[in-house]
């Protein structure tokens, strides 16, 4: 009993010493591959098709404030605010899914990026506990603009397409600096289901959340202001 409780322990601590070490490295090195783009290139083979990866990392400093914006007012209104998770949006998603059929998430932009960083796409509570247990290593490592730059650079923007660069270059044919405001509410808007709606050519309910992101963004003084995130 002594050797399995001893081999418990020794996996843990080398799960919690890579886990943490990958965390601190990723704080200042690009991630060029996530599990969801493994497991994409993979479904994209068995379907017989050629696979379609388009990614190209930038800095925060060259991805449009506009589009950090557009995500904060689409995504997560406090993620300045939280460290990791919003409970405010958490219990009203639990009572909007109590009464409705068409379910809410409130998976903040720290989650998200835990999750697509580091796991594997799911709904399971294993894979939920995973990303709880990751989204408080990134909070407690990462600042905010890293967790936003990382998040920009990953996030799937529709069929083999990942990050704000690609997605401007293969919907506007610019660059992530130099997509207007318009543009950066579109991306931010597709970001829930980037192969259901179609940046490109946006149909009239897309147009219409376009439009509140945009009206949101003037709320907002039409830029985010890290300094006034919560101090950790």
């Amino acid at each position: 009993m002594r050797k399995i409780l001893r081999w418990i322990r020794n996996i843990l601590l080398w799960y919690f010493a890579i886990t943490i070490g990958m965390v601190i490295v990723l704080r200042w090195v690009p991630v060029y591959f996530t599990p969801l783009m493994i497991i994409r290139a993979v479904e994209q083979k068995m379907d017989g098709k050629s696979i379609k990866l388009e990614k190209t990392w930038k800095p925060l400093s060259e991805i449009s404030p506009d589009l950090q914006l557009a995500v904060v007012c689409t995504e997560d209104q406090n993620f300045l605010k939280h460290h990791g998770f919003d409970f405010g949006a958490i219990q009203k998603a639990i009572k909007h899914n109590e009464k409705s059929k068409r379910k809410r998430g409130a998976s903040t932009i720290s989650q998200q990026t835990a999750k697509n960083v580091f796991l594997w796409p799911g709904r399971s509570w294993i894979r939920k506990g995973f990303e709880v247990y990751f989204t408080f290593l990134i909070e407690s490592i990462w600042s905010k603009e890293r967790i936003m730059e990382v998040y920009l650079n990953i996030a799937e923007m529709g069929n083999g397409i990942y990050g704000a660069e690609a997605a401007s270059k293969a919907y506007f044919n610019t660059s992530a600096a130099k997509i207007n405001k318009r543009q950066a509410a579109t991306l931010a808007i597709v970001l829930p289901s980037p192969l259901k709606y179609n940046a490109k050519h946006p149909s009239p309910y897309l147009n219409g959340r376009i439009n509140w992101t945009l009206q949101q963004m003037r709320f907002w003084g039409g830029k985010l202001d890290y300094s006034k995130k919560e101090k950790k």
